[in-house]
């Protein structure tokens, strides 16, 4: 009897992908609002090129998934943007990154 573990992996490693890809956006808006919406798209192409270009499957596969959850990473910053704007989430207090806030 012979294993495959192919499948296993692929799944693991989605769903990993995809729980990675949560907190980024959840951070990316809060730290930088939707203004990096670019920087997912880049990484959507090029992680699909890269996934056209692979030959091993596992990788191929892998690579997909990043590619994806990118390029669905842009529509769920700007649906955070509104989560925040209903209250569902907390807004970043104005100011620059890393610029210390004094307390009151």
């Amino acid at each position: 009897m012979q294993l495959h573990f192919t499948g296993l992996i692929i799944g693991i490693a989605t769903f990993l992908i995809i729980g990675i890809f949560h907190p980024i956006v959840i951070k990316g808006e809060y730290y930088f609002g939707v203004k990096i919406w670019w920087l997912f798209l880049i990484s959507g192409i090029v992680t699909g090129v890269c996934s056209i270009l692979v030959a091993d499957i596992l990788w191929s596969t892998l690579l997909a998934v990043w590619a994806a959850s990118s390029l669905w990473g842009i529509g769920e910053l700007f649906e955070q943007r509104k989560r925040v704007e209903r209250g569902w989430f907390p807004a970043r207090p104005e100011g620059k990154i890393g610029e210390k806030r004094n307390k009151k």
